[in-house]
């Protein structure tokens, strides 16, 4: 299958639930075109709000579609659908618990030429420090598709990062995902690499190439970030020693410091946090990737430096 952008998965995937005769409404920004929600609009109007350039609104109007009793998808920008609207999906989506699925796009660095503006890279620090809220973070197109079922079918907020890169497919269509879940793609016994989102393929990638040295590394799709599925990664933590998260978010409140939370109470572990420390610039995603040590060569760089410290 073609690389392709867990952005994609969205409208498709509402589209299939509201034709299953799920009570589904979608929200967006004057982004709907991005976001892929224009495919809801034009096939069921009246199930399609554009509230414009206003994402408090948006957030607020599915708030009031939640109360009525709908399940209410909201789009736009992630730098735009979480950062600008903090708080309105903190006091009241949050604090009441209600049906809203804030799913944007356009999250993390490779964004791309958009720059740092646009390149959000504290969305999942933000969104997992709130109460009742649920992190999912798909790695490709298939998984995406799975995270959006699982928002629809549970109860409360969920936020379910999107984004715009095109990336390999990691998943056959039989992916279903949970919450909790995280999953072991790759098995080892020297170093656990915990990735997410965008970074998973190239996790992969580095542990093929890193067998070739005579380095095992067991790779483990956080695919729920909040909750973590902490038997997974306690497990894996103690069989290899080490481990090394990578991500396209800060290493500050990220997957990286849900895991080390995790450790830190019930594992003590060496861990080595691979991410952002900086605002991002502009270029294409690709370039971003390697240029911050994002890609294979750069995880099987930080993973040859962790074991020979």
């Amino acid at each position: 299958m073609a690389n392709r952008a867990t952005r994609e998965a969205f409208g498709e995937t509402l589209l299939e639930l509201i034709a299953e005769g799920k009570d589904i409404v979608a929200v967006d920004a004057d982004l709907a075109g991005s976001t892929t929600l224009a495919k809801v609009g034009k096939a069921y109007p009246d199930r399609f709000f554009d509230v414009g350039i206003a994402e408090q609104d948006m957030i607020d109007v599915a708030a009031g579609l939640a109360i009525t009793g709908r399940t209410a998808f909201t789009g736009s920008f992630a730098v735009f659908g979480t950062g600008r609207c903090y708080d309105q999906i903190r006091n009241t989506v949050c604090d009441s618990n209600l049906n809203v699925k804030v799913c944007p796009t356009h999250s993390g660095v490779t964004v791309g030429e958009d720059g740092a503006t646009h390149q959000m890279l504290e969305d999942i620090g933000l969104m997992r420090g709130l109460p009742n809220m649920r992190v999912l973070v798909p790695a490709d197109y298939r998984s995406a598709k799975a995270a959006i079922r699982i928002a629809a079918d549970t109860e409360g907020p969920v936020y379910v990062r999107l984004g715009r890169h095109k990336v390999p497919q990691v998943y056959d269509e039989t992916f279903k995902g949970g919450l909790p879940f995280a999953n072991v793609v790759r098995e080892g016994t020297d170093v656990t690499i915990c990735a997410c989102g965008v970074t998973l393929a190239h996790a992969l990638a580095a542990a093929g190439q890193l067998a070739q040295e005579g380095i095992s590394a067991e790779v483990i799709d956080v695919f729920s970030v909040k909750p973590l599925d902490e038997d997974v990664i306690l497990a894996s933590a103690a069989k290899t020693g080490h481990v090394l998260t990578v991500e396209e978010h800060m290493v500050w409140n990220g997957m990286g410091s849900a895991v080390a939370e995790l450790l830190s109470e019930k594992l003590p572990t060496p861990m080595r946090f691979v991410g952002l420390r900086s605002f991002g610039t502009s270029a294409d995603g690709d370039t971003l990737l390697k240029y911050y040590g994002l890609d294979c060569k750069g995880i099987k760089a930080q993973v040859r430096d962790f074991l020979n410290a």
